[in-house]
């Protein structure tokens, strides 16, 4: 019986060209294109992921079509530059050059993230981190879960209780003409700020870039002095304005995660808008940004526009 095969072994199917791979080089050494990387790159511009994906794919075409088998990350990052200006516009394209201008900074980015309970906080934190290739996200309430192990609830009352609802912890008097939910929430934004100031000695320390977010970061708090020139240090405040909209955050967190009842919270409300009052009228009052989340891709293409800001001036200082 004659052989599928002819003699010399071959398969009748003919075979497929391999799709080529450009090097991308920095000085002798050198990856190949990656378009998820260029993507992250490119979506440090405030473009949405799949868009800047799209525009990756782009960068990948014109690279095959010019056949180059390597490109230096300089070519590279101008190549990305002449793409996003035709395919989104000049505004994304200069942010995405100051981005990379603010990529050579020589000390760690640590960007403090404050406002009150239910503003999305750590959802544009962790869109942040993503975005700009920062490997570290805390939350100011993993800081007092820590605290509580080493501080007793006789000793530290108000770290075991909600910022909204540390009124009922407070130690100190409170004093005529003052709110109750504020005292309390001073009281643990002072427990927590030292907690808050080791992890940003530990990002100066390590050399590491990081986002810190929580009701806690309050404006004023955290002395960002002893930290000199060892860190780029950014910080913002985000709030809801529209009430109800601010109420519809709750009944959305509660779908998406557990043990977060949205009763719980609507049922101190009126505290939460208080001490959002307090946090924005401080962050105003120091001249700190302000950001308005009343949609996710206004508010994080906000806060990247501030980070970017700062970054490029500690980096052409």
């Amino acid at each position: 019986m004659p052989s599928p095969r002819s003699s010399t072994g071959s398969s009748s199917k003919p075979p497929t060209r391999a799709r080529s791979i450009v090097f991308v080089r920095e000085g002798d050494f050198g990856l190949p294109y990656s378009k998820g990387l260029m993507a992250n790159a490119i979506a440090a511009s405030g473009l949405p992921p799949l868009r800047a994906f799209r525009v990756a794919g782009i960068i990948e075409e014109r690279l095959l079509s010019e056949r180059r088998g390597s490109i230096t990350t300089k070519e590279l990052r101008a190549l990305a530059l002449e793409v996003l200006r035709a395919e989104e516009g000049d505004e994304r394209a200069g942010s995405y050059e100051r981005w990379q201008i603010a990529t050579h900074l020589d000390r760690p980015l640590v960007i403090l993230i404050g406002g009150g309970t239910g503003v999305g906080k750590s959802t544009i934190a962790t869109q942040l981190a993503a975005r700009l290739g920062i490997p570290r996200v805390l939350s100011t309430d993993a800081i007092r879960e820590v605290l509580k192990g080493v501080f007793s609830q006789e000793f530290q009352p108000t770290l075991y209780r909600s910022s909204f609802d540390a009124d009922q912890a407070v130690k100190d008097r409170i004093g005529e003409g003052e709110q109750a939910v504020l005292v309390g929430f001073r009281e643990q934004v002072s427990a927590i700020t030292p907690g808050i100031e080791a992890m940003i000695r530990r990002a100066v320390t390590e050399g590491t870039d990081q986002i810190i977010e929580g009701a806690h970061v309050l404006p004023g708090t955290i002395d960002l002095a002893t930290f000199g020139s060892e860190a780029v240090i950014v910080q913002v405040v985000i709030v809801v304005d529209d009430e109800d909209l601010h109420r519809s955050h709750f009944h959305v967190r509660a779908h998406d995660t557990r043990n977060r009842p949205a009763e719980r919270y609507l049922a101190h409300f009126d505290n939460i808008r208080i001490i959002q009052s307090h946090i924005r009228s401080r962050a105003e009052a120091l001249g700190i940004p302000v950001v308005s989340h009343e949609t996710m891709d206004a508010g994080l293409t906000a806060v990247i526009e501030y980070v970017i800001d700062a970054a490029v001036r500690a980096a052409t200082v």
